[in-house]
């Protein structure tokens, strides 16, 4: 089970443009306050772009996030679903970057933030990509 599955990230809607997911939210995601964890928004924020690009814009090479920035706007509180939705503003040779916004179950925007992602090159030469020799 990869992280993602591990923390039930659903794709619920796509477009050409981009996609939604969202999570159902445990208690042990919520900080004392009741608000909802800032690192699971930007875990939210990261996972809906990478699903944009692999849904969308049908990017299977390997990437890997170089930059994520996350704006919390609202506490997400009360809320047993969080829910993101991306769209790509630029795909290149090497770089991808989307914009996502997350809000509660009610649609009230909580956070917004942007994501780039690098496309890394597939090929066996690489050594970030080439399998581990045994």
């Amino acid at each position: 089970m990869n992280f993602t599955e591990w923390l039930g990230i659903r794709v619920v809607e796509e477009s050409s443009e981009g996609v939604a997911i969202e999570i159902d939210t445990r208690d042990f995601y919520f900080n004392p306050d009741g608000s909802l964890h800032g690192g699971l928004i930007a875990t939210l924020v990261d996972e809906c772009v990478w699903f944009a690009m692999e849904r969308s814009a049908k990017i299977t090479r390997s990437s890997t996030t170089v930059e994520l920035k996350v704006n919390y706007l609202r506490p997400l509180k009360n809320s047993t679903v969080a829910r993101a939705k991306a769209r790509l503003v630029k795909t290149g040779r090497t770089l991808c970057t989307g914009t996502v916004e997350v809000s509660d179950e009610r649609g009230a925007l909580c956070a917004i933030g942007i994501a780039t992602y690098m496309l890394l090159d597939n090929r066996q030469d690489n050594p970030l990509t080439a399998p581990a020799a045994v």
